[in-house]
């Protein structure tokens, strides 16, 4: 198979789909793979580097032109739409359910798309779990940093010093993000309170910070009980696949400290904060009724030597089914791959992407076996 890497092109997007090393799997697979120029050059891997692990350098319109499978990092923006031909095969985060134009594109053009976030394996996201890692530790260390004064927050020091009181950070969601996000700020000295409806999961959060947080089912009440004492507010609420649900309302914000800050991790799904939306790592927040909001989609972006080896390393052995079997192939030998088709052949095959549009749903089975 011929597999082509482009650059990212979103802004401070550096991370790159594949390292040299990966390159290096595939080449001795059997595969030939297409490098984009300077696709990873901005965090230290050269074209010189590519070439001794086996890649051609080529500009992107021979990437596009020449590859049957395209492995990137972030969902294609509208700019890259026209380079895409009809019958790829992309493997990348797609995040569909908050994308209509690119979900319309892909199925356009009968695109497999097989998605990082949705590929489960024995009940865990492999390929997401690494982002949400660094996305939950980021979202503490970019609260940190925003919350101060001179960036317009209200001025605390999260870990607080002898005689001062901490800063509170209230938490909602515990999964991987959540987790991340609860030990960087426990670990800072922070005032920690993690929200879920997943008791059993409240119950492993307690035991695993031996009681040191505080842990609230995520009910309506304790939402709005526990933001409107938060000096930092994270949204860590994920439905693998699907829009997040908003549970912080605007009407809410009347109840938060002013200079207070909401960090939307799940803005990548749509945010899970009705007034999100998404932002930049140039300009990365904005305020609504004296709240700062922190919603960079691309947060892992900004340490993306450490999120592209993490990352890499998680979609290497998927990536390489793939090439060596093709998408249809792959996807009915492998739990994993099958539940990552998000589009197939022209037809939407993830329930949660069609739901949010009303675009008609074809279960993953009948639309690979129709083919």
């Amino acid at each position: 198979m011929i597999i082509g890497c482009p650059k990212e092109i979103k802004v401070h997007e550096y991370r790159v789909g594949l390292t040299p090393s990966n390159v290096h799997e595939y080449v001795e697979s059997g595969h030939r793979v297409l490098i984009e120029h300077d696709a990873g050059s901005a965090i230290g891997f050269s074209d010189e580097e590519y070439r001794r692990n086996g890649a051609e350098i080529v500009d992107k319109t021979k990437l596009f032109g020449e590859s049957e499978m395209i492995i990137k990092v972030k969902e294609p923006i509208e700019s890259e739409y026209d380079y895409f031909r009809d019958g790829q095969t992309l493997f990348t985060y797609l995040h569909l359910a908050a994308d209509r134009k690119l979900t319309e594109m892909l199925l356009a053009k009968k695109i497999s798309s097989i998605a990082y976030e949705t590929i489960k394996f024995r009940g865990s996201l492999p390929c997401l779990a690494p982002m949400s890692s660094i996305a939950g530790r980021l979202a503490v260390i970019e609260s940190s940093k925003y919350i101060q004064k001179t960036f317009g927050g209200s001025g605390i020091l999260l870990s607080g010093i002898p005689g001062t009181p901490k800063g509170k950070v209230t938490i909602i969601g515990a999964g991987v993000v959540g987790l991340n996000a609860a030990q960087l700020a426990v670990g800072i000295g922070a005032d920690v309170t993690i929200l879920d409806i997943d008791t059993n999961r409240l119950a492993y959060v307690d035991q695993m910070f031996n009681m040191r947080i505080h842990t609230l089912y995520s009910s309506r009440a304790n939402i709005l009980s526990s933001i409107a004492s938060a000096d930092v507010v994270i949204g860590a609420v994920l439905i693998p696949g699907a829009k997040a649900p908003k549970l912080v309302k605007k009407d809410d914000l009347r109840v938060m400290r002013t200079g207070a800050i909401l960090t939307d991790v799940a803005i990548d799904q749509g945010g899970c904060f009705e007034t999100s939306n998404a932002t930049t790592h140039d300009n990365p927040v904005y305020d609504i009724d004296g709240i700062l909001h922190y919603c960079v989609a691309n947060m892992p972006g900004s340490v993306a030597r450490t999120a592209t080896l993490a990352l890499s390393d998680s979609t290497l052995s998927f990536g390489l089914m793939i090439a060596n079997s093709g998408a249809k192939e792959a996807a009915l030998k492998n739990e994993g791959i099958f539940e990552g088709v998000n589009t197939y052949n022209g037809k939407c095959t993830y329930k949660g992407v069609s739901d949010a549009f009303g675009i008609e749903y074809t279960p993953t089975k009948q639309a690979l076996e129709s083919a």
